[in-house]
């Protein structure tokens, strides 16, 4: 038995360290890949299907050539799961990565492989707590800041399959790294100036005990996005889509971010300004709770404490 991780890559089971892709692949010319990332809670996937639906909405639309049916990915997800169980502990969460390019392009590929190519299938898993370590901001929350790069259109980029063509996001983030103070983070707006999306998350605002979400044209609609709208359902709160100004931003009583790994972080500052009293509001607690309560777990808890945990990790093999 290997003694690390192992990853799934086209039809076999190899050690993560020899998991490699090739320098022609179109993934690395182009970006040309569609992925996606998942997350478990108490070791059990949560909407992992959601997850392959979006990615196999891409697998089309891009005219990849994959011969898995999407019952064959999830099945490899789980295999995934299992070979690497044994190298967990007790309390780590599995986070799935699913990446999916059309292979080696073919200019390159045919005298280098023989001849013999195929699209580049890989599933990787890791703990969940070295992707949320530094996401411990649920009491002092977001400063969403908006920065001179824009969403790109839908009829430009779809935005709504998850691809690796995200220059524009590292864009972004590039420049609201360089604004003062901590916790800053990339609100996108669309080339009409509505407020879109995060480089990673989607963005929530509430007013007047109303949920608002962007209006789904111009963004990726997250699977995280997707269940608040059924929390809501089941609390009886509305929550609406809508085209969402720096104005609304601005005079909303809170706010919040959802994404796969946190599930919902508050956003307490936007453009430096205090949303609300700058906490964390009582329906966004509301949210967190009722998802934590669904699924079984204390978010908040368990990411703090991933944070915590990773802190040490690093304090011992760096000293």
């Amino acid at each position: 038995m290997p003694s690390k991780r192992i990853v799934y890559m086209n039809g076999k089971f190899i050690p993560e360290i020899e998991a490699n892709v090739s320098i022609f692949d179109s993934s690395l010319m182009f970006g040309d890949m569609v992925y996606e990332m998942t997350r478990s809670f108490n070791k059990k996937q949560f909407k992992l299907r959601d997850h392959l639906e979006r990615l196999y909405a891409g697998i089309k639309i891009l005219h990849i050539p994959v011969k898995m049916t999407i019952d064959e990915m999830e099945q490899a997800c789980y295999d995934t799961i299992d070979k690497n169980e044994p190298f967990f502990k007790k309390t780590d969460e599995h986070r799935l990565m699913i990446d999916v390019s059309r292979g080696p392009l073919g200019i390159y590929h045919y005298p280098v492989f023989d001849w013999k190519v195929q699209p580049t299938v890989i599933i990787s898993d890791v703990e969940l707590k070295w992707t949320v370590a530094h996401l411990d901001l649920f009491d002092c929350g977001i400063n969403a800041v908006v920065p001179n790069q824009r969403s790109i259109p839908a009829h430009l980029l779809e935005p709504k399959m998850k691809n690796r063509s995200r220059i524009n996001l590292v864009m972004a983030d590039n420049e609201v790294a360089n604004w003062k103070g901590d916790n800053n983070w990339a609100l996108l707006v669309d080339p009409d100036g509505f407020i879109s999306e995060g480089t990673g998350d989607n963005f929530f605002m509430v007013k007047d005990g109303v949920v608002y979400t962007s209006e789904p044209r111009n963004i990726l609609r997250g699977i995280s996005r997707k269940y608040i709208f059924e929390i809501c359902n089941q609390l009886g709160i509305k929550c609406i889509e809508k085209n969402i100004e720096m104005y609304d931003v601005y005079t909303a009583d809170e706010a919040f971010m959802t994404a796969t790994p946190f599930c919902i972080l508050p956003v307490t500052r936007f453009m430096g300004l205090k949303i609300g009293d700058a906490k964390m509001g009582k329906i966004t607690k509301k949210l967190l709770d009722t998802w934590g309560k669904n699924v079984g777990v204390d978010i908040p808890k368990q990411i703090k404490d991933c944070a915590r945990e990773v802190a040490e990790l690093t304090k011992r093999k760096t000293n």
